[in-house]
C-alpha cells in the first residue's frame, strides 16, 4: 500500500512539493512514531516524487537520524539518486549531519558515486557547507580528493572559495593537491579573490604555486584588493623566496602525497616537528 500525499507542505527553501507523500513528509519533519506507522502499514519507502527525491533523501537533508535508520532498516535503497544525481549521503553531508553520514556509511552508502554534470559528490557537499567533521569522515572512509566537479573543481576549490578554512586544513593534511587547476585557477586564487591572508599563508606553506595564472592571464595576486593585508601578503612572498625549511616540508608532502598524514605520524619524531610537518 502506498500512503497518498496529505497537504503540501515546505520543502527547504524550495517551495511547495505537493507530490511528496506521507512518508516524505514525516521522513523530513522528523516523525518517528508517523513514520513508523506509516512504514508497518504498508507504505513503500522508495517511493519518489516526481524529481526523484525519496523519504531517505528527505530524512538526510534534515539529519533525521532515526528515520533514517527507520528508513534503511525497512528496505530503502541507501544509493537512491534524486532527479540531480545526488544521493542521501551527498544530503547528509550537504546537511553536516555526522551522525547520518556515519549511519549511511555503515549500510553501504557509495562514497565516491559517480559524478554527472548535474550534481557534486558527497565530499564536495560537506566542504560546500564547512562541515569538517563530516569531511573528515569522507576521507577516513576512501572519498576522492581530486574528485572533479565540472563547475566547482575538486573539493579544495570548494572549501576555499567558501572560506572554510578548517575544511581547508582537513582537505590538505589529508594530501590534497594543493596546485589542481579548474579552467587554470587554483584554491590560491578563490583565498586571494576573498581577501583570506590566513588562508592565504596555509596554501603557501603547502605548496601553492603564487606564480599560477588562470584562464585570464591573472595571478592570485592580482585578485587582492590594493593595500589590503591579503595584497601585502601575496607581495611578500613574490618578493622573499621559502626557506630551506618550508621547501623541505614542501618536498617531504608531495613525495608522500595521501600517506603524509598517516607516515609522519608513525615516525619516531618529536611533536614538534610532527605537527610542522602536518600542520595540525
Amino acid at each position: 500500500m502506498e500512503v497518498g500525499t496529505g497537504r503540501p507542505y515546505f520543502f527547504g527553501d524550495i517551495g511547495f512539493w505537493s507530490e511528496r507523500t506521507e512518508v516524505h513528509k514525516a521522513a523530513y519533519q522528523g516523525q518517528v512514531s508517523q513514520l513508523q506507522t506509516l512504514i508497518q502499514s504498508g507504505a513503500s519507502v522508495n517511493i519518489v516524487a516526481v524529481d526523484s527525491i525519496t523519504p531517505l533523501h528527505e530524512a538526510a537533508i534534515r539529519g533525521q537520524t532515526q528515520c533514517v535508520r527507520l528508513l534503511l532498516d525497512a528496505g530503502a535503497q541507501v544509493d537512491a539518486r534524486n532527479v540531480d544525481g545526488s544521493t542521501p549521503l551527498c544530503e547528509a553531508c550537504s546537511a553536516g549531519s555526522s551522525e547520518c553520514v556515519r549511519l549511511l556509511l555503515e549500510y553501504g552508502a557509495t562514497v565516491n558515486p559517480a559524478l554527472t554534470s548535474r550534481t557534486t559528490s558527497p565530499l564536495h557537499e560537506a566542504c560546500i557547507g564547512g562541515n569538517a567533521e563530516c569531511v573528515k569522515l569522507m576521507i577516513a572512509n576512501g572519498a576522492s580528493l581530486e574528485a572533479y566537479d565540472l563547475y566547482n573543481g575538486t573539493p579544495l576549490h570548494v572549501a576555499c572559495a567558501n572560506q572554510h578554512m578548517e575544511c581547508v586544513k582537513v582537505l590538505l593534511d589529508a594530501g590534497a593537491k594543493v596546485n589542481a587547476v579548474r579552467l587554470h585557477e587554483t584554491a590560491l586564487h578563490h583565498a586571494a579573490k576573498a581577501n583570506d591572508v590566513e588562508m592565504i599563508k596555509l596554501l603557501v606553506e603547502f605548496g601553492a604555486n603564487i606564480y599560477a595564472k588562470d584562464k585570464h592571464e591573472r595571478k592570485p595576486v592580482d585578485y587582492t584588493r590594493p593595500d589590503t593585508p591579503a595584497a601585502q601578503c601575496m607581495q611578500l612572498y613574490e618578493s622573499c623566496p621559502l626557506s630551506l625549511q618550508q621547501l623541505s616540508r614542501i618536498t617531504l608532502r608531495h613525495v608522500l602525497g595521501t600517506r603524509a598524514l598517516r607516515v609522519i605520524t608513525q615516525l619516531n619524531l618529536p611533536n614538534f616537528i610532527i605537527c610542522y610537518l602536518s600542520y595540525l
